[in-house]
């Protein structure tokens, strides 16, 4: 019973003939009902029109309808009702270096992920999406703000070398988080953040007494609006996390002798408890550390699920592996199965988040996405984690599902990327006109609820290669397109040229021939497009392509 329908029930109640004890609970049910609704919207004037009109007879009567309109008044101090078709809530579950082939329902590894599987026949599955920049910070400072590293601030991860250059999350920037807390949503966030520079006297941990320190403090100034708080910058313990809470000060972190996103789902789960009858929508983003490395640091309980798995054949399976060194293709062996452990055990994590959502009575009024900031290459291509532009670190995970507002399909054409988040969630959740002006990325609101009208072309690859001590080095590292067919991308230093590649992902899907030499003219419609995209977004590397 909303606050409204319980007021005018205990009027009912005591003006009837009903018992003195009767009209005494109706009025503690009233009452206790007003405080659960604390922040309910838009029955200020109400209560005061009911507080003239109603016949004061008695000083007890005055006493109960004071205590019942101050109740009634209280309950509505917000700017916004309760979850609605128009502005639903929003749950963000958000893993790390997890591969977009690593799903069970693909049945193109040997990783088990039932959980998932379910939520893919109730959610929209992009299985283009990718991470534009794929690597921790860069990712997540783009699917905040949506706006690229040279507007976002986050050139390259966040760690002493690239603090030099001031490389974190821009404070003045408003993120989705920001819109959404304005619009009096409640908001928390829970896990990985990794967008503040560590600075000295570094945090006493252990990934800060190394040649370079990673882990920072985010201090309540720089969190976007995100009011609950139980995070950290970056730590790979997954087995033994670090957190802060809200409140907490640079040294009043804590321990958690619990595997990180068993840890983080129990948060979750008793944060959608708690604000069930809060009488406002909420957004909550999950930020769990595994699949990343410290793939070894996971649980017995889903390290069985793959003791038996046959690493040698798997290895075979792939021709960008095979190709590649034998110290990589050890790695992989020695890797794989604790990598498929964690992400059975993030799984069954964000299952019992869904589990949650549903019995609260949430799951159709809100927004839930899956997602990842970037893949594994995990000695692909010879290469180890990601921070390059073969499908194994670039394309990743995006589920996202909306009750009865999205109808349920597999979307192979609809080239998302992980920056295109904002705009395109705060068009979804009836916020399209407070999409920051600072956004540069897409909303692709529309193509997701099912519209092939203005169908996006190409997806940019970005890599920033020399953030140090000596500059930001604006024209080192690397930029690309991916089509639905093609990945065309370079490789540069100090504005040249050093390698170009072009791969047909249609023709050669393990990325193992580089035509550039042989297709020209596909080779300038591609550089073409791609330096068209760099312009549009003011890259500062866009004079590479001239």
């Amino acid at each position: 019973m909303n606050c409204k329908s319980s007021f005018l029930n205990f009027v009912g109640i005591w003006r009837s003939r009903s018992s003195f004890q009767y009209k005494i609970v109706s009025f503690c049910c009233f009452y206790v009902n007003s405080f659960l609704s604390l922040w309910k919207f838009g029955l200020r004037c109400e209560a005061t029109r009911f507080y003239i009109d109603v016949n004061m007879k008695n000083t007890e009567n005055n006493r109960i309808w004071l205590i019942g309109c101050v109740g009634l008044f209280v309950s509505s101090y917000s700017d916004v009702e309760a979850a609605t078709e128009e502005h639903p809530n929003l749950l963000v579950v958000m893993a790390d270096q997890f591969r977009g082939d690593a799903l069970g329902f693909w049945g193109k590894e040997a990783v088990k992920t039932p959980n998932l599987d379910q939520f893919a026949e109730e959610a929209v599955v992009l299985t283009q999406a990718v991470s534009g920049y794929p690597v921790s910070s860069p990712a997540r400072g783009m699917f905040l703000s949506g706006a690229y590293p040279h507007e976002n601030g986050v050139l390259t991860n966040c760690q002493s070398v690239s603090a030099h250059q001031n490389v974190e999350l821009r404070q003045d920037l408003t993120c989705w988080s920001d819109v959404l807390a304005q619009a009096g949503y409640a908001t928390a966030y829970i896990g990985k953040w990794h967008l503040d520079k560590p600075y000295a006297p570094y945090v006493d941990c252990s990934n800060n007494k190394g040649e370079m320190a990673w882990n920072e403090w985010c201090p309540p100034e720089r969190r976007h609006g995100f009011d609950y708080w139980v995070a950290y910058g970056t730590y790979d313990q997954h087995l033994r996390p670090l957190y802060w809470n809200k409140d907490s000060k640079r040294d009043e972190f804590y321990y958690v002798n619990q595997w990180g996103p068993e840890y983080e789902a129990d948060l979750a789960i008793q944060y959608l408890d708690s604000i069930r009858s809060a009488g406002k929508p909420f957004a909550l983003m999950v930020s769990m550390n595994p699949p990343h490395t410290g793939y070894e640091l996971v649980p017995d309980r889903y390290k069985q699920e793959y003791a038996s798995l046959n690493v040698d054949s798997i290895a075979r399976s792939l021709p960008s592996l095979m190709q590649s060194d034998e110290k990589y293709i050890d790695l992989f062996k020695r890797s794989v199965a604790d990598y498929y452990a964690c992400i059975t055990g993030v799984d069954e994590q964000f299952g019992r988040i869904i589990r949650a959502l549903k019995e609260n009575g949430q799951y159709d009024n809100t927004i839930v996405v899956f997602v990842s900031d970037h893949g594994d290459s995990m000695g692909m291509h010879n290469n180890i984690g990601k921070n390059i532009f073969y499908e194994e670190a670039m394309r990743v995970p995006f589920l996202i599902s909306y009750g009865k507002q999205l109808t349920p399909r597999k979307d192979d054409q609809l080239l998302i990327s992980l920056e295109d988040f904002c705009p395109t969630i705060l068009s979804l959740m009836g916020f399209q006109q407070e999409i920051p002006a600072t956004v540069q990325t897409r909303d692709l609101s529309e193509q997701i609820r099912g519209s092939r009208e203005k169908m996006p072309s190409s997806q940019l690859y970005m890599f920033y290669g020399a953030v140090n001590e000596t500059g930001k080095n604006l024209t080192t590292g690397a930029r690309g397109v991916r089509t639905l067919q093609y990945t065309y991308a370079v490789r540069y230093k100090d504005g040249v040229i050093t390698d170009e590649y072009l791969f047909d992902r249609k023709a050669d899907p393990f990325e193992l021939d580089n035509i550039a030499g042989k297709h020209p003219e596909l080779i300038r419609q591609l550089r073409a497009e791609l330096k068209q995209r760099m312009e549009t977004v003011h890259d500062p590397a866009f004079t590479v392509l001239e």
